[in-house]
């Protein structure tokens, strides 16, 4: 399996090329991409120079242009694909039927991907952005469990990609109306969730509360690190007790799902943090790279070192993981 890694900058991706990455996936700087915040992603003359760098390495450019086109300004996006394409890239992961129309017909050549924003479940919607397309792959929602991504695969007209490791949130795959409804913004039309620029962090007493476009959205004391204030992960006072009403922090780890995803014939492992450091990319790559590693060599001895998961702890949201929907026992 491929091993498809995260970087929101040139540094990021060096690491992520020195780490074992198969394929790395940056963004442009602006909001054609789902990660959209200030100080990452690539301006063209940087990702000019990524790609450089990745060729070089014999590895795979692939550039997320997966944010929905909005009204009147569709020429971003266009100009989006036409950079991509001028750079050479190996592959666009893309979202929006419009976008992909205009790469299809102006870069007939150009591999597509469909994003995880696409939110394409069954074999019928791949097909229906291959014919259309030619979509050459697919990153599938991180809402079906083990078994429905195995019998997807059986059918798939395309190459499957999956998340292996990042964090999770109400699994709308970016289409965070909790965002839109605090600050107007949302991942897929905007690139962002949770804008800076609706960020207050207030120190209290010897606490913090933080806060969102002025909804108190967490308060923590002294003895914990404040969290970035999502609406999904605060914490309310619910029938007089104080806790993660919707959902808790925590990551996605797939490590131990390895063999039977790979027995299904998943194509690719998908690293989520665009907007992580260096220091994550490093160790968090480095991880997966050996776990894959290990597969190769002995598909049937794999077992999942226990120091691969004590680095993948350290990482993850909340300093927790969790299998997510793939661990569905009563299906």
């Amino acid at each position: 399996m491929e091993l498809v890694c995260p970087a929101g900058s040139l540094p990021a991706l060096d690491v992520a090329l020195a780490s074992g990455a198969d394929a790395v996936y940056i963004g442009f700087a602006d909001d054609t991409n789902a990660r959209h915040f200030q100080g990452l992603n690539f301006t063209p003359q940087k990702a000019a120079i990524a790609a450089s760098k990745v060729h070089a390495a014999g590895k795979k450019l692939f550039v997320a242009i997966n944010t929905y086109a909005q009204a009147g300004a569709f020429q971003r996006w266009q100009r989006a694909v036409d950079q991509a394409a001028d750079l050479g890239v190996d592959a666009l992961i893309l979202a929006d039927m419009g976008v992909m129309h205009y790469a299809r017909s102006r870069h007939p050549d150009l591999n597509l991907h469909l994003s995880v924003q696409g939110s394409a479940t069954n074999a019928a919607a791949l097909t229906f952005y291959h014919q259309h397309f030619g979509i050459t792959r697919a990153v599938l929602p991180r809402v079906l469990s083990l078994k429905q991504v195995q019998q997807l695969a059986a059918q798939s007209p395309v190459a499957l990609e999956v998340f292996g490791f990042g964090s999770l949130c109400i699994m709308a795959e970016g289409r965070c109306h909790l965002s839109s409804y605090i600050t107007g913004q949302s991942p897929n039309m905007n690139g962002v969730c949770s804008p800076a620029s609706a960020v207050q962090w207030q120190p209290k007493g010897e606490g913090m509360d933080t806060r969102l476009q002025g909804v108190l959205i967490d308060r923590f004391d002294a003895t914990e690190r404040a969290g970035y204030p999502t609406l999904c992960k605060g914490r309310f006072d619910v029938e007089g007790k104080r806790a993660h009403a919707l959902e808790e922090p925590t990551s996605l780890n797939t490590l131990s799902l390895l063999p039977a995803l790979q027995a299904a014939g998943i194509g690719a492992v998908k690293l989520e943090g665009r907007q992580r450091g260096p220091a994550y990319i490093g160790q968090v790559v480095n991880v997966w790279r050996q776990a894959l590693d290990a597969l190769q060599r002995d598909p049937t001895g794999y077992h999942v070192a226990p120091e691969w998961n004590q680095c993948l702890g350290k990482h993850a949201e909340g300093v927790q993981t969790t299998l997510g929907a793939y661990d569905r026992p009563w299906q």
